[in-house]
Formats: structure tokens, sequence, C-alpha cells
């Protein structure tokens, strides 16, 4: 049977770390019958999480700090996608215009993430929400250590930093106006590692044959003339894809240890 569906879902459909930031972000939502909500994702995106998100309800708008997959993005979801300034972290909507806005791996990507994280307290309703998400900032665990021996450092990323640790990040939110307050993580040392294999081919390896421009900082390709320069490869992971999730779900036997990534939710 053919699979006509884009090529973003059925990349995403591949991808144990896309899947669970989406599963683990829906469950700090709540109820979104009814309401605006904003989802702000800078690179790193084709398009996928959104359609994947905008599944859980409410009336979303979308905007990336990046704007080299943009047009794939709206080409997918079919509607706009709003360029917001990177250099200066401006969100350029109305004060108190949404109920939630989401930020998926912006923060680790600013020199000074205090400015965006305020933009965000702009934007979001009195008696609204934020929900963030970064990648683990702990500098100690075992994975992040062997990204660093590897090369795998966070200019490979795109990053200006590693991540946040969960305290780090509500620190950051409280000095923009937030208090926060539940949390969770997700992709635990098995998963990080498969991650890490993933991410170190294509950076290391495939991007440098790639006939499709790739920028610095690109993990995974984002655009579709990146992913049919890699075809080959991609077709022989998409064939030991299932063994990968095999090993991803010995993450349950640490459930004991915070993920390589990170959720915190806060109110204003």
């Amino acid at each position: 049977m053919t699979d006509d569906r884009p090529w973003q879902l059925k990349m995403f459909d591949k991808s144990l770390k896309k899947q669970l930031k989406v599963r683990g972000l829906k469950k700090h939502f709540g109820p979104l019958d009814g309401k605006k909500c904003l989802l702000v994702t800078c690179g790193d995106n084709n398009g996928a999480t959104n359609y994947h998100i905008r599944e859980a309800g409410g009336e979303w708008t979308w905007g990336d700090f990046e704007d080299n997959a943009i047009s794939e993005i709206e080409q997918l979801i079919g509607e706009k996608v709003h360029l917001f300034d990177k250099d200066t972290g401006k969100i350029d909507m109305p004060d108190k215009s949404f109920d939630l806005v989401v930020t998926i791996d912006v923060h680790e990507h600013l020199s000074d993430p205090l400015p965006v994280t305020k933009e965000l307290r702009r934007i979001v309703k009195d008696n609204g929400k934020v929900v963030v998400t970064t990648p683990n900032g702990d500098e100690t665990k075992l994975a992040v250590r062997i990204k660093h021996l590897l090369g795998m450092s966070a200019k490979e990323y795109g990053h200006v930093r590693i991540g946040f640790d969960v305290p780090d990040l509500e620190e950051v939110l409280s000095l923009g106006g937030f208090q926060p307050g539940r949390s969770s993580s997700y992709s635990k040392f098995f998963t990080e590692m498969l991650e890490l294999v993933i991410n170190f081919a294509y950076v290391k390896v495939l991007s440098k044959k790639s006939k499709a421009k790739v920028e610095e900082g690109q993990i995974a390709p984002t655009t579709e003339d990146q992913l049919k320069s890699v075809q080959k490869s991609y077709k022989i992971y998409s064939l030991v894809y299932p063994f990968f999730w095999t090993i991803s779900q010995l993450d349950a036997l640490l459930f004991f240890k915070r993920g390589y990534a990170v959720i915190v939710e806060a109110k204003p």
C-alpha cells in the first residue's frame, strides 16, 4: 500500500524524539476549545510538529525565528508562519492576545533568553499559560559527555548553549515575569543515544555530501530537497527504525532519571 502522505509526516513517524516531544507537550496544554494559541519554533522544524500539535484543538497561530523552512511548513499546514526577529527576540504579536503560548527549543538558540521570555509575558493573557521546552542543560549527564567526545557540541546543533535544566528554565521564566508550575521531561539515555547516532551521521557525513544547501546547525533534513539528497541513507534508516524503536523503549527502565529534554509550564 502506497503512503501518499506529505514527506514531513512520514519523517515524523520515524523520529523518536519528536514523537515524544509532541506527546509530552500535549499533556501540558489542558483543554483548548475556544482558546487562541501560538507556537514558536527556531529552525529544525519542517512543519510536522505544527501539524500534530494543531490536532490538540484551539485556534493556532504559528511563528519561527528562522526562515529556512517556513515555506515548507506553510505548504504542509496550509497556514501562514510569521518570521520573528531572532536578534532582538521580538515577537510581533499584540499584547495579551493568546491563552496559550508554546515555544519549542527556542531559548537555547539565544545568547540572552530574557528578552524573548519577556515577550512571551507580554503576549500571553493574564489568565493564560506558556509551555516551554528546551534540551536539558545538565552537562554531567552521560549522553551529553559522549556528544562532546564525538565533537557534537552545542554549535553543531545550532545552539548558543546546551540547554537548560528545569531549575535554570524556571529561573529564566521567573525573571521574565512568570510563576513556574508543572514540569516534565522526555528522551532518556537510550533514545538520546539513538538520536545521537542519527544526528552524527547527518552532520558529520551525509550533509557534507548533500547536493542541497544545508545551513549550519541543522542536525536533520528540514526541506524536501535535503531529504531527497540523502534518500538512500534514509531508506536504510527506515528499515532499521523498528529496531531503534525497540531499543528506545528501554527508557522506561530509567523512570527515576530526568530526561535529556525538559518541559516547564508557567503562568503570569
